[in-house]
C-alpha cells in the first residue's frame, strides 16, 4: 500500500482525542497509545493505527521468526502485542492454568489509518487513494456519548490466607536458593458484566494518566491500560529499558519526604538493583560489547496513586540484529518475572492460578524505518466482549525481606485507579 500522510489543524486537543477514540469504535482491531504529557523520552504525544490491511497472528507454526519475515516484508507502520505466555516459545515451556481473556500469543498487523496526534494537528496516514480530509471532518462532527453501565466489582481469584501462604511457599523457594527474587500476581476479576470499553479507557484516564497508556482492540478482546513502565525502545541503534521495581502509595505526606522514603528502602532498592542487573544481561546478548550502561539508577518518580523506582539501562544494538532475536534475548520483561528468569517462570505457572495473558506482556508499535517503542501492560484492564470476563491482575516483587501483608497492600494499590474506572 502506499501510504500518504497529510496534516490538520486541531483547536482542540483534548476534543479531537475523545473524537478519535470514539472514531476507532467502528474498527475490530486497534491500537492508540498515549504519552499524557510526560517526558519519558517521547516520540510522539500520542499514535494511533485504526483497521487491519495485513496481519500476522501467532498460532503453533508461528514463531518469532515469522514475525522478522511480517516486519522485512512490509515498510510501513505496524501495531501490536506480545503476550507474556511467548515465554513458552522462548523458554521453552508449558502452561496448564486457564486463560479467560484470550489474546493470541502475538497479533501484529498494518493499519488502515495511522494517526499522529500533537497539541496543535493530527497527521493522517492513509492509501494514497482515501480522501483524508473527510476522514478529519468526519471525526471532528462526533459527539461522544458516555455510557452508563451497573458498576463491575471484582474479586480475587486469591482468599487472603491463600494469597499469604503462596508468598511464605515462594519466600522458601528463595531461601533454599532456587530464586532470588520472583514477581507473583493475582487476578482481580468480575463475570457476566458488560462494559463500554472507550467509557472505561476514557474514565482510566482521567484517574490514572500515565505515560505508556494504551487502548487496544484484537476482535472481541480489549486492553484499557495506564502503564507508567517501557519495556524497549529502539532508536536508531540505541536501545533502551526502564525497569519499575520499588513502590510506595502517594499520602497526604509531602511528595519529597515520600519520595526520600522510598528511594532509601532497603528492600525496594534491592529489587531494582536486581532487575537492572537481569536487564544488562538480557541487552548484553544483543548489544555490542561494553556498550550496556545503567543511564539511569534508581530513581524515583511520581504518578497519580503511586510513586515508583525507575531504572533505564540502555546499550548499542549490534550489526543484523532482528526485532525476533531482540524480543527472544529480552521477552518476558524482568521487571515481570524476577531473577534468574528460566526459574521464576516456572514458578510463576506453579503459584498463580490463571494465565497471565496479555498482562507482563507487551503493546507497542515498529515504525517503517525499524524504530520501536513498547511499553509493560501493567495498571490495565482485560475485557472478553463476548464471554463478558473481565480481568484486573495485579502483583508485587517477593524477595526473602518481604512482608506478605505489605504485599498485599500493594496490589490493592495499584488496582486501584481501574476500580474508580469501573464505577
Amino acid at each position: 500500500m502506499k501510504r500518504r500522510f497529510t496534516l490538520y489543524a486541531i483547536t482542540d486537543f483534548y476534543a479531537f482525542k475523545s473524537q478519535l477514540l470514539n472514531f476507532g469504535k467502528r474498527f475490530s482491531n486497534f491500537c492508540f497509545l498515549d504519552n499524557h504529557n510526560y517526558d519519558f523520552d517521547k516520540r510522539f504525544e500520542c499514535i494511533a493505527g485504526f483497521g487491519v490491511v495485513t496481519s500476522l497472528v501467532a498460532d503453533k507454526a508461528t514463531g518469532l521468526e515469522k514475525l522478522d519475515e511480517f516486519k522485512n516484508e512490509n515498510c510501513d507502520w505496524i501495531f501490536g502485542h506480545l503476550s507474556y505466555d511467548l515465554k513458552n516459545e522462548i523458554e521453552d515451556l508449558t502452561s496448564e492454568n486457564e486463560d479467560r481473556i484470550g489474546f493470541q500469543d502475538f497479533y501484529f498487523f498494518i493499519p488502515e489509518f495511522v494517526f499522529i496526534l500533537s497539541k496543535d494537528s493530527v497527521i493522517i496516514g492513509a492509501d494514497e487513494a482515501v480522501n483524508t480530509k473527510i476522514v478529519f471532518d468526519e471525526i471532528e462532527s462526533i459527539v461522544p456519548v458516555e455510557k452508563s453501565l451497573p458498576k463491575a466489582a471484582v474479586k480475587s481469584n486469591f482468599s487472603k490466607e491463600e494469597y499469604l501462604e503462596t508468598v511464605r511457599k515462594l519466600q522458601q523457594h528463595i531461601l533454599r536458593g532456587d530464586c532470588y527474587e520472583i514477581c507473583f500476581c493475582q487476578e482481580f476479576f468480575a463475570e457476566d458484566v458488560e462494559i463500554d470499553p472507550v467509557t472505561v479507557f476514557t474514565k482510566l484516564s482521567d484517574i490514572s494518566p500515565n505515560p505508556f497508556s494504551a487502548f487496544y482492540r484484537s476482535g472481541e478482546k480489549y486492553l484499557m491500560c495506564a502503564s507508567p513502565e517501557r519495556f524497549l525502545k529502539k532508536t536508531n541503534k540505541t536501545i533502551i529499558s526502564q525497569p519499575i521495581k520499588g513502590t510506595s502509595k502517594r499520602s497526604k505526606m509531602a511528595d519529597e519526604e515520600e519520595k526520600y522514603l522510598l528511594k532509601s528502602d532497603e528492600k525496594e532498592r534491592a529489587e531494582n538493583i536486581m532487575i537492572v542487573d537481569l536487564v544488562r544481561n538480557d541487552l548484553s546478548k544483543i548489544c555490542l560489547e561494553g556498550s550496556v550502561t545503567v543511564k539511569e539508577f534508581l530513581q524515583v518518580y511520581s504518578f497519580p496513586q503511586v510513586h515508583q523506582m525507575i531504572s533505564t539501562i540502555g546499550g548499542t544494538l549490534a550489526e543484523n540484529v532482528s526485532f525476533g532475536e531482540i524480543i527472544r534475548a529480552t521477552f518476558p520483561m524482568g521487571s515481570m518475572t524476577g531473577a534468574p528468569k528460566k526459574r521464576v517462570l516456572e514458578l510463576i505457572d506453579r503459584y498463580e492460578k490463571t494465565k497471565r495473558g496479555l498482562f507482563s506482556g507487551s503493546v507497542g508499535y515498529i515504525s517503517p524505518e525499524g524504530d520501536f517503542d513498547f511499553n509493560v501492560v501493567i495498571r490495565s484492564i482485560l475485557y472478553n466482549e463476548k464471554n463478558r470476563y473481565l480481568s484486573i491482575p495485579a502483583g508485587s516483587a517477593i524477595t526473602w525481606k518481604s512482608d506478605p501483608e505489605k504485599e498485599l497492600e500493594e496490589c490493592e494499590n495499584k488496582i486501584e485507579g481501574m476500580k474508580k474506572a469501573l464505577e
